[in-house]
């Protein structure tokens, strides 16, 4: 290829707007598949040239052409379109100008190097650092912003994204997450045009209940799992975020994250320095499903708490007994955890308050002790009796809310968020503590660990938060209320920071309501979270494919209840493609679906390090067929396991064999079904066959041979032959 043919290439491929030929000074980002290329101009401005595959030769960076889009756009100035960043100087000047002054690069290690780029305001001492951290062998690249001001007095930030990127496309389609409670992660994809879109949060606690912090782009045309050039993006933020996306008058794009300045700008005095949440986000060019790996693979070795470590199986009480239960009961159950061969049992809501029990949703939060007519001898005593059985115990908490029925909320009333002169508005008859008040905050912090000290062999926390912030002001916080929805998340962290130095390892699963926590922001301090309420498969089927966009299986939380019709195999296969648990009465199983149940325990036990560290290939979505299709292979490429629904089939309705995805083709593999009902025989016409994986991923299975049977299940294990 020309050096001519090149540099017009170069100009499209990686969004660049040829300018007069200049030697300006590049800083360069790259992993192993990505550039992220950046300029600086003669006006001293930073410019982003390039973000796309990263070349063969890297000398060829020296051909890309400048570009007009400048990397972090200050408001008040001469750009046109929404800023990175707004601020008012303590002089009252609305303007912000930033110009380069130096950058460094260092490596951490020989996977992660990071570029940090400070620029400074010429007229005014406020300075901004862009930082890009770079994972090389995962092809991610996080973007954070510090903002420091050494001004003499005070300035106001009203906007601060994490990240502002650019595009050059002809197209740009978009695909989202949205949803409610019950209802989470509805994937919807739709063309950008001309103007704004927004995609963003303003609910404080529960900010991803609706709208979910995750978005693909694809350039130029639809992308599908396989093909296509796209950007996976996630902001690493548990409070109110924005995604914006906007389109000039000459068709180019710029994609603003970070957290939703609404209702939320920030002071800062001299000397003080603002730093934003993380943009995390990969590149590809071979669809969406290589993004997921790459974000998966991230999320295991640097996004998750103990993400390379092996998850506990659990029991959770919640259907067996709601609220009410007493101690003997719970000690009967243990039994049922036993015979399933689950590692730990999960005592939910309603163990606490004396006062104002616990006996439903009305009373008793904030008012952490145990309540003395359901577990007279408290939470150790039940620890022990679960220890007897060979069985680890975990327990429930809400630490940030209260009921306004509770002795906390008459101690103190002072550490609720609330608005003055109005009523209190309640959601679940709950009010949110004020976390930005540093004696709440202790108090927080002591719930949790004073517990764990007094029961040391606690083994797990669900740590709940059922409502998002409403009516919200912060007696604490006085005139400073713009700094609530910030300095309430940035405390939440502190608190977890706080414990984790206490409990570096101790398995804590998020949980929102359901979804309405699911950020890499939280997951550091957490070993998974709880994706819905809605337990029902079919519906699981749906919520657990929209997750697994963005979050790896070990994470996601999938428990087998009594929600839906379905038969037992199909409610366990589907919660066997997550992080497998169990909320049901065993006492009502019959047999048959005990003895399935007990072996399902030890199938997964066998396949669940393929399921939990393996790379996922989403093969058919449920959103093009009336089934679902999705398979996990270890790096090795020794182990699959392959997840096979069918849903609501229709009538005669025909399905085409099933091409495999990420096996070795050199490699000769055995296929088996496994998870079946006692006595039943697999329908899969190649089971206990050996085939190459070329062949398997070339001809494929057949997964619907004979009659179709609507919402029923494979599990098919997938061996490499010595």
């Amino acid at each position: 290829m020309s050096k001519l043919v090149l540099f017009i290439y170069l100009a499209f491929f990686c969004g660049g707007t040829v300018l007069k030929a200049q030697s300006n000074k590049q800083i360069i980002i790259a992993t192993k598949n990505v550039n992220l290329v950046f300029t600086v101009g003669a006006n001293n401005r930073v410019y982003q040239a390039c973000l796309g595959k990263r070349f063969l030769n890297q000398a060829d960076n020296s051909l890309i052409p400048n570009n007009k889009h400048e990397a972090y756009i200050a408001g008040g100035m001469e750009d046109l379109l929404q800023p990175a960043i707004r601020l008012i100087h303590s002089d009252g000047n609305p303007s912000l100008e930033l110009r380069y002054v130096s950058h460094t690069t260092k490596n951490s290690d020989e996977n992660i190097s990071e570029t940090n780029i400070l620029l400074q305001d010429p007229k005014y001492s406020v300075q901004v650092i862009l930082h890009y951290q770079a994972f090389s062998s995962e092809d991610i690249i996080k973007s954070w912003t510090e903002i420091k001001n050494d001004e003499k007095g005070e300035i106001n930030v009203e906007n601060y994204a994490s990240s502002m990127l650019h595009f050059e496309a002809k197209d740009y389609w978009l695909t989202q997450f949205h949803g409610d409670w019950a209802s989470e992660m509805k994937m919807q994809e739709s063309k950008l045009t001309s103007g704004v879109k927004e995609i963003d949060s303003k609910l404080g606690t529960r900010a991803d209940m609706y709208q979910t912090p995750v978005f693909f782009l694809a350039l130029n045309k639809p992308a599908d799992e396989t093909t296509g050039e796209l950007l996976a993006g996630t902001l690493a933020w548990t409070g109110n975020f924005q995604f914006h996306f906007e389109i000039d008058e000459r068709n180019a794009l710029q994609v603003i994250s970070g957290i939703n300045p609404y209702a939320s700008a920030y002071k800062l005095k001299k000397g003080e320095t603002f730093t934003t949440p993380a943009f995390i986000f990969t590149y590809s060019t071979t669809g969406k499903g290589q993004a997921s790996r790459n974000l998966h693979q991230w999320a295991r070795n640097y996004g998750v708490l103990d993400g390379n470590k092996p998850r506990l199986t659990l029991l959770n009480n919640w259907e067996a007994t709601h609220v009410n239960f007493n101690e003997k009961e719970l000690v009967g159950l243990f039994d049922d955890a036993t015979k399933l061969g689950v590692d730990l049992f999960l005592l939910d809501d309603g163990w606490f308050g004396n006062k104002y029990p616990r006996d439903n949703d009305k009373a008793g939060l904030g008012d952490w002790q145990e309540n003395k007519a359901k577990l007279p001898n408290g939470i150790g005593y039940l620890v022990k009796q679960a220890e007897a059985k060979g069985l680890k115990f975990g327990i429930w908490l809400e630490p940030e809310m209260v009921n306004p029925k509770s002795e906390l909320y008459e101690q103190h009333p002072d550490w609720i968020l609330k608005l003055p002169n109005r009523d209190e508005n309640y959601q679940r008859n709950q009010l949110v503590l004020d976390l930005t008040n540093p004696k709440v905050a202790d108090y927080v912090y002591h719930t949790v660990v004073d517990m764990l000290t007094k029961n040391p062999g606690l083994a797990y926390i669900k740590w709940d938060c059922n409502r998002s912030m409403s009516n919200t002001w912060s007696p604490y916080l006085k005139d400073r209320q713009s700094a609530l929805f910030v300095d309430y998340t940035l405390s939440l962290y502190k608190i977890l920071d706080r414990i984790r130095q206490k409990y570096p390892h101790l398995p804590i699963m998020l949980c929102s309501g359901g979804g309405g926590r699911t950020d890499y922001g939280a997951l550091k301090y957490f070993t998974e979270f709880w994706p819905s309420d809605d337990t029902d498969p079919l519906e699981r089927v749906y919520i657990q494919w929209g997750y697994s966009n963005f979050f790896p299986a070990l994470t996601i939380s999938s428990h087998v209840t009594s929600w839906g019709k379905q038969s037992i195999k199909f409610r366990t296969d589907v919660a066997m493609m997550g992080k497998l648990g169990y909320d049901i009465k065993v006492s009502k199983m019959t047999d048959d679906e005990l003895q399935f149940s007990k072996q399902a325990d030890k199938n997964y036990n066998r396949l669940s390090n393929t399921i939990w560290f393996g790379d996922l290939y989403r093969i058919i979505s449920p959103y093009d067929e009336n089934r679902m299709v999705a398979m996990y292979v270890n790096a090795e490429k020794s182990k699959a396991v392959l997840f096979n629904y069918n849903l609501n089939t229709r009538y005669k309705e025909v399905f085409n064999r099933v091409r495999l995805q990420g096996l070795d083709s050199q490699k000769k593999y055995k296929v088996e079904e496994t998870n079946l009902m006692p006595g039943a025989k697999s329908n899969l016409a190649e089971n206990g066959r050996v085939f190459s994986g070329d062949y398997l991923m070339t001809m494929g299975l057949n997964l619907t041979p004979g009659k179709l049977i609507p919402l029923t299940s494979m599990v098919i294990e997938i061996n490499a032959e010595n």
